[in-house]
């Protein structure tokens, strides 16, 4: 992922710089800071393409950001944008869509080309990402772009939930995504972050293979977070995603896995990694740690997957 920081500017520049080539020509909007507090700056960014869109994550001393008119006439950008607040709090000014507070892990979302003030309001300062998506990738059908002013997203049950588990794991997997699976992963993302907005359909095609997409996902954060539990089952999953246990297993249907195999891969995966990152842990106990209380299954498992037993695979470290 291309990365870029102020550290390869003079100190007495870098917020100069990043004003004027960064800040105005880069992301379209201007920038201020007093006078005083420019030799103490310093930003940085990366940015990476997936599919169509722009993985975009950016860490910067405090400063005030407006995007006006002006700004949008000399470089508009067309394009509907979800924003991650990553540490910090930070205020916003949507005009006649309001002011809110954004935390530490929330979303909001909102189309580029309509004007908004932003600034930190701690001294983290600015740390944040987001997806730029062209909003000619918007299905037909999709609301006027001037009705998507700055909005943050409610954390609930629901679509919201959905969204934020699509968002965290569409930006994990994103340095692997290419080609189709690049695509379908920025129209999932749309389509769920616009129905947060009551902007999209849920009931159509895409609609249902958006919330099926972003329910696979929330399985997959739930399995990882409780790979330790050797009493897992479809039916504690299914319950703490408010699904029925028939919904659990046809999520995985498309994956040509099911719910059982998929969890003991995922355990074999965390038992190899702490096999490595433990020598001095016994295999027995890795095992439990993993959640899984026969030795004939793992031993089994780990064989099949990784083409020989776990001691030999530490061996193998050494």
């Amino acid at each position: 992922m291309p990365t870029w920081s102020t550290d390869s500017v003079p100190q007495h520049e870098r917020f100069d710089y990043w004003r004027e080539v960064r800040a105005r020509n880069l992301f379209g909007v201007s920038a201020e800071l007093d006078r005083e507090k420019h030799a103490a700056f310093r930003g940085e960014f990366s940015v990476q393409a997936v599919g169509g869109a722009a993985l975009v994550e950016m860490h910067a001393s405090s400063y005030r950001v407006r995007r006006s008119e002006d700004d949008i006439a000399r470089a508009p950008s067309d394009s509907f944008c979800i924003y991650q607040q990553l540490g910090g709090t930070g205020w916003f000014d949507a005009g006649r869509g309001g002011e809110f507070i954004t935390h530490a892990g929330s979303l909001a979302t909102s189309y580029t080309d309509l004007p908004y003030a932003t600034m930190p309001t701690t001294e983290e300062g600015f740390h944040l990402r987001l997806v730029k998506i062209p909003f000619g990738l918007c299905q037909p059908g999709a609301p006027r772009a001037t009705d998507l002013m700055p909005r943050p997203l409610i954390a609930e049950p629901g679509i919201q939930a959905l969204v934020t588990s699509y968002f965290q794991a569409f930006v994990e997997q994103a340095p692997y995504l290419t080609g189709a699976a690049a695509d379908a992963a920025v129209q999932t993302l749309i389509q769920l972050a616009l129905a947060t907005r009551g902007a999209a359909s849920l009931e159509d095609e895409p609609g249902r293979d958006a919330v099926r997409a972003g329910r696979f996902e929330m399985v997959r954060q739930f399995i990882d977070t409780n790979l330790h539990r050797a009493s897992l089952t479809p039916a504690q999953a299914a319950r703490a995603l408010g699904i029925s246990v028939r919904q659990l297993h046809l999520l995985f249907e498309p994956s040509d896995t099911s719910f059982s195999r998929h969890l003991l891969m995922r355990r074999l995966e965390r038992a190899r990694h702490l096999l490595a990152r433990h020598p001095g842990h016994s295999v027995f106990d890795i095992m439990l740690a993993c959640g899984i209380e026969s030795s004939t299954v793992f031993y089994r498992g780990f064989r099949r997957t990784y083409g020989m037993n776990p001691s030999d695979y530490r061996r193998t470290l050494r």
